[in-house]
């Protein structure tokens, strides 16, 4: 028997298995994927052995990765309601489906995990949010739960009843980064810093402030006053910014977001 299984090799599931590769063997792993075409591109990638079927997958596995998206949870529970068994850990990705909806469908009380990771994932450099009941995972299940998330970027176990907000937080928060990056880039482009540069550029600073974020652990509105010199450039550009409601589009996508989580069912 493997360790680690994933159905679904999408965008999400494959950044996490790029990931889980750094820590563990291609041979304690297997996947299953509707796109065959897309699992024999994987296999030959990483040497990771793929499947015929959902339930194969998980007949072969201790811990089990749902990285499907939400609308095909049902059809993926019916393949494997009658394979999981008690001794499964399920670690579920999908937006607005929580605990209770799994162990609902499956018809016991399955071990689930909740989970919500990034796409930075694929560069060691996702953020996850964990749920799960500890008091029923042995130590050794546990520690493998945490060396699996670890893998592929950091991890901080939350309550499940933030789990919408951490979609909002970081979950779809990377296509609003990079929407930014872009605009970013188009602006100085206008003033005639070629697109390749403006690019990096840009990214690499994006990529630094976050990193002062976490490593010096100052608010970033400090971080942002220590840029802004009194009647210099950089407080102009601030100030257009709250003049068009920066903040307040920030603060709608959020919302958005977090009510598109909490409808999914």
């Amino acid at each position: 028997m493997k360790k680690i299984g994933f159905i679904g090799m999408g965008n999400m599931g494959y950044a996490m298995l790029k990931g889980v590769l750094n820590v563990f063997d291609p041979d304690e792993i297997l996947f299953y994927d509707v796109n065959t075409s897309r699992m024999e591109q994987v296999t030959q990638e990483t040497g990771v052995t793929h499947v015929d079927s959902n339930a194969e997958c998980a007949n072969n596995v201790k811990y089990l990765v749902l990285a499907v998206k939400p609308q095909f949870y049902n059809q993926v529970l019916k393949n494997i309601v009658n394979v999981v068994t008690e001794e499964h850990v399920i670690i579920s990705i999908a937006p607005g489906i929580t605990r209770q909806n799994l162990i609902d469908e499956l018809g016991f009380d399955t071990r689930v995990v909740r989970a919500m990771p990034n796409t930075p994932a694929l560069l060691g450099e996702g953020m996850t949010g964990i749920c799960y009941d500890q008091n029923i995972f042995s130590v050794t299940e546990k520690e493998v739960i945490d060396k699996f998330f670890n893998s592929f970027g950091k991890v901080r176990i939350v309550d499940e009843k933030l789990m919408s907000a951490v979609t909002c937080a970081s979950g779809s928060s990377p296509a609003y980064v990079y929407m930014f990056i872009e605009a970013m880039a188009d602006s100085v482009v206008k003033y005639g810093i070629p697109r390749d540069a403006a690019y990096e550029m840009v990214a690499q600073t994006v990529l630094g402030s976050a990193k002062m974020v976490l490593e010096t652990k100052e608010h970033p509105g400090k971080l942002k006053d220590n840029v802004c010199s009194p009647g210099g450039t950089t407080i102009a550009g601030v100030a257009a910014l709250e003049e068009y409601g920066f903040r307040n589009a920030i603060i709608k996508a959020t919302d958005a977001c977090f009510e598109k989580a909490e409808k999914i069912k």
